[in-house]
């Protein structure tokens, strides 16, 4: 199933993100996860990919299992870093092999040390050429990144909306956000895109805040403005890390249940490969019955 169906229906999507563990032996613990948060029936589970490719190949392995094991769609993130067309061609076949059929498309971070994204010979520098380029080789259904406070190399927002219209304008089906904590943020974005003759869905990114060395390192990646009271919570309990798991989980929740009640047009979950934060989170939402009525515990 393409993702882009599941945006007709009246209800909003559910969908969470896991990433490939860094150690062989952790696989079966990422798939434990994966196998609880399928509780909630999700509407697609999407598998990060690697810094400069690196986890290209156990991204496809478990995207294709996510899929034929777990039942559950599942959209693949595709980066330009250190890739040619070429390259990128041959990734595109072995999706298409797996049945795969959604992509994120992203540019994709500099490769460690470097600080600087650079374009290499045969390859992609935009995202949206990267969206043309996968529109161009089979019908995927393709999404995309969007950021509510701005793409930290952008100028300004302005300049940023615009980059995520080109995007768009390539061939993208819907955008999923960069995380954010402060909903207002999301509410503005959400409407200067619109005003660019954006009619995509657009799912805000939500991110719980699990311990203290996470805010500081989420901090250093992409820089999002923590509310006051968040940040208050955050360095009052620095040395107590189940108090900050709770508030971070009580904060997503609250952030989560008032986008849906702001027409969002869906949930997307950083899990952070972790079930029980989640499903604490969406044990507060006013999620669609089916969807309570299939959880566990």
């Amino acid at each position: 199933m393409k993702i882009r169906d599941a945006f007709t229906r009246k209800t909003p999507t559910l969908s969470f993100e896991v990433f490939p563990p860094a150690r062989e032996g952790n696989v079966e613990s990422l798939y434990e996860t994966i196998r609880e948060l399928g509780d909630w029936k999700p509407d697609f589970i999407s598998v990060t990919y690697g810094a400069g490719g690196s986890t290209r190949d156990k991204t496809i392995e478990i995207a294709a299992k996510v899929k034929k094991d777990f039942h559950h769609e599942v959209l693949a993130h595709l980066t330009c870093v250190q890739s040619t067309r070429d390259d990128i061609a041959g990734i595109l076949d072995a999706l298409k092999n797996e049945t795969i059929e959604n992509i994120l498309a992203l540019r994709g971070d500099p490769p460690d040390g470097t600080g600087v994204f650079r374009r290499i010979e045969g390859g992609f520098g935009y995202a949206n050429e990267l969206v043309e380029f996968i529109r161009s080789r089979s019908d995927f259904c393709v999404g995309v990144a969007g950021y509510p406070e701005g793409h930290c190399e952008a100028p300004s927002l302005d300049e940023d909306i615009r980059n995520l219209k080109r995007k768009i304008d390539a061939g993208a089906d819907f955008i999923i956000t960069q995380l954010f904590f402060d909903n207002d943020d999301f509410y503005r974005f959400r409407e200067r895109v619109m005003k660019c003759g954006v009619r995509v869905p657009i799912v805000p990114g939500i991110f719980p805040i699990l311990n203290y060395k996470q805010s500081q390192r989420i901090g250093s990646l992409c820089a999002p403005k923590l509310p006051p009271a968040l940040r208050e919570k955050i360095e009052k309990y620095r040395d107590k890390p189940e108090e900050i798991e709770k508030y971070g989980i009580e904060h997503a929740a609250r952030q989560s249940e008032h986008l849906l009640q702001n027409e969002a047009a869906g949930i997307h979950i950083y899990s952070m490969n972790r079930s029980g934060p989640v499903r604490r989170i969406l044990a507060e939402l006013p999620l669609d019955p089916a969807r309570r009525a299939s959880k566990k515990g």
